[in-house]
């Protein structure tokens, strides 16, 4: 991916890096595919070897209108985000049944590994969990 098509991604998923509380947020809008989940991953694997201090995530998925999301390419990315070895947090606040069925099921897959995933219902208690001030999580 290049650098302009990265530049595109951010713009268009609306993604932001704060740096005051180490957070990368993300708000997509339209639809989540296996490709842009794909291409969110491998921004957030840059920034990783790109920072030198970790930082958490959240992703608000209460924008999307379709989620395309293969159940065997969610095991796939949990099976690579496991090797990471920063201890960090990643967020995902949902308001529809599939998107929270979706974040449950990350979050399970996650057990046990060094990044901390959790499905929230609510975005203060996400705001709350990642220790985070509850205005940078709202969407733009």
């Amino acid at each position: 991916m290049s650098t302009q098509q990265i530049a595109d991604l951010l713009k268009i998923s609306h993604t932001r890096f704060h740096p005051g509380c180490r957070l990368f947020t993300w708000h997509p809008r339209g639809e989540l595919d296996d490709a842009l989940a794909d291409a969110i991953v491998g921004v957030i694997e840059s920034d990783e070897h790109f920072y030198d201090r970790p930082f958490n995530r959240y992703a608000d998925l209460s924008q999307l209108t379709t989620i395309k999301l293969k159940i065997g390419h969610v095991f796939q990315i949990a099976e690579t985000r496991r090797e990471v070895s920063q201890q960090v947090k990643s967020a995902f606040f949902a308001d529809t049944t599939v998107g929270f069925g979706i974040a449950r099921m990350y979050e399970s897959l996650m057990e046990g590994a060094n990044i901390q995933v959790r499905a929230f219902r609510e975005r203060a208690a996400a705001a709350e969990w990642l220790g985070a001030p509850l205005d940078v999580l709202e969407p733009d």
